[in-house]
Order: C-alpha cells, then sequence, then structure tokens
C-alpha cells in the first residue's frame, strides 16, 4: 500500500469537515493560494478629502520648481495620460478654492503650477525676499516689452522704436533668462533675432504670449513733477 495519499483521503477533524472549495482562513492561505490580491484605495471619509490621485498631483505640484505640463503631471503621479491629469487638476483647483487654502493652482506658461495666494504676499516677503535678477530697471523692462510684443525682432529694430542703444540692456536680458535667440534675419549679416523665454510668462503670470495685454488695455506711465516718466 502507498505511504502517501492526497491530503483530502488522509485529512482529520476540522480540515476533513471542511468543503474542498473552502478557502483556510489563517496565513496558510498566502502559501496555497498565492499572494493576497492587491488592496484597493481607501475611501476617504470625509467627501471634501483628497483621493489618491488628486493627492498624489497635489504633491507633485508642492515639490515642483516650474510649471509642469499635463503629460509629466500624468507621469509623476502615476496616471494613465494627460487627459486623466487635466480632469484632476480642475478637481483639484475646485478643492483649493472650496477649502479656503492659501495655494491656488494656476495655468501658466504652457503648465500648471501650485503657488500662494497673492492677498499672503506681504506676510511671505518677509520670510523670502524676491531674487535680485528678477528685478529690472525701467529702460530693461521697456526693452522686454518691445521684444515681447514684436518678436521676433532684432537689436536694430528695437534700438530704433527706443531710440537709444540696446546692446548692453539686451545681453542682461539674455543673463537673466528673460530672452533668447529666436533665430536670424535673413538681411546683410544675418544678425540675430530675439525672442521672449519660458521663465518670462512665468515671472509674468502669463499661459502664452496670446495672454499679453492689447494696446487699448495698457494704462501710459505715470509721470513725476519733473516731468521724468516713474520706474
Amino acid at each position: 500500500m502507498p505511504r502517501s495519499f492526497p491530503l483530502g483521503a488522509v485529512a482529520r477533524g476540522p480540515l476533513a469537515r471542511r468543503r474542498p472549495d473552502q478557502r483556510p482562513a489563517d496565513a496558510v492561505q498566502r502559501q496555497w493560494f498565492g499572494a493576497a490580491p492587491r488592496k484597493a484605495e481607501p475611501t476617504p471619509l470625509d467627501p471634501r478629502a483628497r483621493d489618491g490621485e488628486t493627492a498624489r498631483v497635489e504633491a507633485v505640484l508642492m515639490i515642483a520648481d516650474e510649471p509642469l505640463p499635463p503629460r509629466k503631471i500624468a507621469q509623476a503621479a502615476d496616471l494613465p495620460d494627460a487627459a486623466t491629469a487635466r480632469r484632476i487638476l480642475q478637481k483639484l483647483r475646485g478643492d483649493l478654492e472650496t477649502d479656503g487654502s492659501a495655494f491656488e493652482l494656476i495655468e501658466v506658461a504652457g503648465g500648471y503650477q501650485l503657488l500662494t495666494r497673492p492677498e499672503f504676499a506681504r506676510w511671505l516677503s518677509t520670510l523670502r525676499k524676491s531674487p535680485a535678477e528678477t528685478r529690472l530697471s525701467a529702460a530693461a523692462r521697456e526693452t522686454l516689452a518691445i521684444v515681447a510684443y514684436r518678436q521676433p525682432i532684432g537689436r536694430a529694430d528695437v534700438e530704433a522704436i527706443r531710440g537709444v542703444h540696446c546692446g548692453e540692456t539686451l545681453r542682461l536680458l539674455m543673463e537673466r533668462g528673460f530672452l533668447k535667440i529666436a533665430g536670424r534675419d535673413d538681411s546683410l549679416g544675418r544678425p540675430v533675432l530675439y525672442g521672449t523665454t519660458k521663465r518670462f510668462l512665468q515671472t509674468y503670470g502669463l499661459r502664452s504670449l496670446r495672454d499679453l495685454p492689447r494696446r487699448d488695455q495698457l494704462t501710459p506711465p505715470e509721470k513725476r513733477s519733473d516731468g521724468e516718466t516713474a520706474d
């Protein structure tokens, strides 16, 4: 007679009384039937609480140093695609507004960024000073505005509009990251053409160049009592 039998043939006690299709309730389950199924993300008890996907997107935006497009957000937050990221971004924007959060989600420079609301600026400025490189003189701001509205534009055209030499100012704006070489003109000598950068959009809170104010929306600069234009 063989010394080994199927387990069901020689089982005694509770094991023998259990139906063949009944799984054991103890730790042997993992050994006999494989690993336990993956647990689903818990449903928040508070209806206003973040679900798993929204929380991941918020965490990604919290540590990002620059605006992120939906595609990158989807990759970083382990989402199926950019469309899903856009849907969650809209939900997160609404949640932040409903919660009265100090943060707001804005669309800027071709991506999304989590920033503190403007009304908290005066408190935050005592802890974090604005970098010196973002502060521009009146001449630099004027040159930057000309390039922004007329780009791609060459140095000669900028100087014709301003009426002064602008080579040093253009170089400074490139060093600060506001301007870049956008190509070359077809005229004699093929001079370089200047254009604005992503940092320009980010600094001035613009989603794209289409968000630049129209001419009829601009107000003339104030003048001091001595007749000179104020910075």
